[in-house]
């Protein structure tokens, strides 16, 4: 469920219009124009689900946890980061505050809750080309490092910090080559390797907005790793595979595809067309922030986007009131320097790999293994008795 009509809204709800309208009004529902009807609205279905799920009054247990997998209430405690008033949080501290004047080592520092942090690349990469493929070049050396580190249990916080350093300079040599200088921190060993060195400061800020994210699928993977004790470069590669699915990290690329077909017919046009084949509009609006995404305010206010991307972002608000997510902004920033089209996915990969550690070594402190249960919805169970009877 994407979009759905009043009617299917009001039957979900069992409300009367003008209480759906009024959470309409309150940011709770969003909407967009019924594209054969601009007299119509459509409503995000998630919304409208999310809000009937609160109305239910008292839930089973089965019907709490399922809500929960999907954007719902909190089910992990954790002390690295959250969604509070619209803004995301690192340990109590604004992102985009931090993303001011941080960077992705002194992020680091904050959420590891460690002294200093040095993502050196190894020697053995000095000279390598930038590779055409940074996520598989990624999955290869995590998966080296995978079949041979040591497991986490029973090591220090700080033997695990440094371990935790390496693996990042790891990952960060295979997906941008060894020909920038590993002693650099990270945003300009970036800007070097991809001969941008305008974009350092850009790099910088979106590496910082990008670091956490509360449980999302790729920590919550990195996490469930980690909980049964694999080595720290196993946890990375879940989180690296999952970042890498078109609803999470890759999201970037559907945007980069529709700025190339609104460069060849038209911003307009482009967005219509999209919205007529039933898919949803990639990089604009977030469930958790119904307010707008503030990583993609922060960093879109830090350069002007092409004029392609500005007509994008038009021709978007004329279909409803979506603002462009923190994966718009990623692909108006490597569209504005120049930068490789991977961009995008090596600089969500690099930033978040410091949040998946961090989740992964508060898990290992917590000394818990992560093991839900399913809700079996299969054909029903045939006992011996039953067989022989038939």
């Amino acid at each position: 469920m994407s979009w759905i009509t009043s009617e299917e809204a009001l039957a979900l709800l069992k409300v009367q219009p003008q209480t759906l309208y009024a959470n309409v009004s309150r940011g709770r529902i969003r909407t967009r124009p019924h594209p054969q009807d601009v007299r119509r609205s459509l409503y995000h279905g998630e919304d409208v689900k999310r809000l009937a799920g609160r109305h239910a009054g008292r839930r089973s247990v089965a019907d709490v946890a399922t809500q929960t997998i999907s954007f719902g209430e909190p089910v992990l405690a954790s002390g690295l980061s959250t969604i509070a008033d619209g803004r995301l949080w690192y340990r109590g501290e604004d992102a985009a505050g931090l993303a001011e004047r941080a960077s992705l080592e002194e992020i680091a520092r904050l959420l590891w809750q460690v002294g200093r942090v040095d993502f050196a690349f190894p020697p053995t990469v000095k000279g390598t080309p930038v590779p055409a493929n940074p996520f598989e070049a990624a999955l290869l050396a995590l998966a080296r490092r995978a079949s041979h580190d040591f497991p986490t249990g029973g090591r220090s916080h700080a033997v695990l910090c440094r371990e935790a350093a390496g693996l990042v300079g790891t990952m960060a040599a295979a997906m941008l080559g060894g020909g920038a200088d590993g002693a650099l921190p990270l945003h300009q060993q970036a800007a070097q390797a991809w001969q941008a060195p305008d974009a350092a400061d850009l790099i910088r800020r979106a590496l910082v907005l990008l670091a956490d994210h509360e449980l999302n699928a790729s920590t919550f993977a990195a996490r469930t790793a980690a909980s049964t004790g694999a080595p720290l470069a196993a946890g990375l590669l879940a989180g690296l595979g999952t970042l890498a699915g078109p609803l999470h990290g890759t999201a970037a690329v559907s945007m980069q595809a529709l700025a190339e077909t609104a460069r060849r017919i038209g911003a307009r046009r482009a967005v219509h067309d999209w919205l007529s084949r039933g898919h949803r509009l990639p990089a604009f609006g977030h469930p958790l922030y119904p307010g707008g995404d503030p990583r993609a305010t922060a960093l879109l206010a830090c350069f002007p986007c092409s004029e392609i991307y500005e007509e994008i972002r038009e021709a978007v608000a004329e279909h409803g009131d979506e603002p462009p997510n923190v994966d718009f902004a990623l692909a108006a920033l490597a569209d504005r320097h120049g930068l490789p089209a991977s961009t995008p996915f090596t600089l969500f990969a690099l930033a978040r790999s410091v949040g998946w550690i961090a989740h992964m070594l508060e898990q290992t402190a917590r000394g818990s293994l992560i093991r839900p249960r399913a809700h079996y919805d299969g054909p029903p169970l045939t006992t011996a008795a039953s067989v022989e009877t038939a």
